[in-house]
């Protein structure tokens, strides 16, 4: 639990208005199938437009209990009134016309699905097994889902988007805070990385080039299939077991050279081959409508020798002397070597909790191969190379800087003054929300039934709207 998670519960046991809650992440709730949302569903409450349904209650509860397992039976009413809150919106996007596009669901959706498959390694079958559904099917009953969760979100943007707080505002949100209640706060680290990439020796590049050019001719001259050719020797693992096929695209989605040439095929026309940072595509265009394009590419990647291992080690390990000598900053030996495509490379190399969002890691939130190159050192100190794996199976290198570390403490106004202006900023777009929440509802056509018309936590919703209970 973060640390304004943990404030705002503290809060809420002496405050009555609305408190919204995170709106819900999908694929971090269970995805029902057609027949247990048939047995579980029916109308429970309206806001405007938009209807609420007994199983959106229950994945919204589902989805609570998740991040907090001991929450009490009454939540279901928190459920109720974040699904009220999100409902009225989305109601009001419509009526605004806030924009949103249908790639913009697209891509948010594969990327969700995208999460899945990574958390199945890449096996479809097994996602299917798991939750009696195509990853088609589970993208087709979430679309709705997402089409509301983006425009709820862009609508509370457009509310509580110019929302700021003042030092003295967050030292009077802190001070608010009863001293008995503050947070305890484990010790918490700070790091940075650079990700190097051992290269490629020109012989295994030119070995991995020889055997793409000779499939590429077993297709052309000997009339081989692709999609077979690309099962068996592909070695990007999210197209190569479905044939090479990358599905709908839009320009932008690819790395430059790759985009380059899919955009010059015509359709079942086959590329040349085309280095990238990833190694060498045979690229085939299956269909194409403007900007969109569907083809499936061969990926054939030039083995990386134990030689090669041994030189990018003792090359990084030269980075490393020249940064603790003073002669180059850690900032700088990221941009020159680090590799771009690892998501710290654009934060000055400073690694983001993925539990969190920031960049504080507790013990038990730092990987292992870290924890230990740490262990010892000093903030400001550079780690020797660290192999590791990436997330695709490839092994690379990374230096690790440790930035900063505390010592375990009660929440701080001076120590954690940036995490407590996070919550205070939350604190006061939440309160933003609640008074155009309860604005709107004056204006807005709501029915609450049975029996969420008694929860206590909605009574001022109720008051404040054109409410009917059926």
């Amino acid at each position: 639990m973060n640390f304004s998670t943990m404030i705002f519960n503290r809060l809420n046991q002496t405050c009555t208005g609305i408190r919204l809650l995170p709106a819900l992440l999908l694929l971090s709730a269970p995805v029902f199938s057609q027949n247990e949302r048939a047995i579980i569903d029916k109308v429970v409450a309206t806001v405007g437009g938009e209807v609420i349904l007994l199983s959106e209650v229950q994945e919204q509860l589902a989805y609570l209990k998740q991040q907090d397992p001991n929450l009490p039976p009454d939540h279901v009413c928190i459920a109720m009134q974040n699904l009220l809150a999100q409902k009225l919106l989305v109601n009001q996007a419509k009526i605004d016309s806030i924009p949103l596009k249908d790639e913009e669901v697209e891509n948010q959706l594969e990327a969700r699905v995208e999460r899945l498959r990574v958390y199945f390694n890449q096996d479809e079958k097994a996602i299917e097994e798991y939750y009696g559904q195509t990853v088609n099917e589970i993208k087709d009953q979430m679309r709705n889902d997402m089409r509301s969760q983006l425009l709820s979100e862009r609508m509370q943007g457009e509310i509580t988007g110019k929302a700021t707080v003042s030092p003295l505002e967050v030292q009077a949100f802190f001070n608010k805070i009863p001293k008995d209640s503050l947070p305890y706060f484990n010790s918490e680290v700070e790091v940075r990385e650079l990700v190097y990439n051992p290269p490629v020796n020109a012989e295994e590049k030119a070995k991995a080039r020889e055997f793409l050019e000779d499939l590429r001719r077993r297709i052309v001259e000997g009339g081989e299939s692709f999609a077979d050719l690309a099962k068996k020797h592909s070695a990007d693992p999210g197209s190569g077991s479905k044939g090479g096929d990358l599905g709908w695209q839009k320009r932008g989605t690819f790395v430059a050279e790759f985009e380059a040439a899919v955009y010059k095929l015509d359709p079942n026309q086959i590329s040349p081959l085309i280095e990238t940072e990833f190694g060498f595509h045979l690229i085939q265009l299956l269909e194409r409508r403007g900007n969109l394009v569907h083809a499936r590419h061969i990926l054939i990647k030039p083995e990386i020798t134990e030689k090669d291992f041994e030189m990018a080690e003792a090359k990084l390990d030269s980075i490393r002397q020249l940064i603790t000598s003073g002669d180059m900053t850690f900032t700088i030996a990221v941009k020159q070597f680090g590799d771009k495509n690892v998501a710290s490379y654009n934060n000055d190399g400073r690694v983001a909790n993925p539990r969190t969002g920031n960049t504080f890691f507790e013990v038990a939130d730092l990987d292992t191969n870290i924890f230990f190159a740490i262990d010892g050192i000093s903030p400001g100190e550079v780690t020797e190379p660290i192999p590791y794996r990436a997330p695709d199976g490839t092994r690379r290198f990374r230096l690790v800087q440790l930035q900063s570390r505390s010592k375990p403490h009660k929440a701080d106004l001076k120590q954690d003054y940036n995490k407590i202006q996070v919550a205070a900023l939350e604190q006061k777009k939440g309160d933003y929300l609640e008074k155009w929440v309860l604005e709107k509802l004056r204006s807005t056509y709501m029915t609450i039934g049975d029996p969420f018309d008694t929860c206590p936590n909605l009574q001022e919703m109720i008051k404040a709207g054109r409410t009917v209970r059926p």
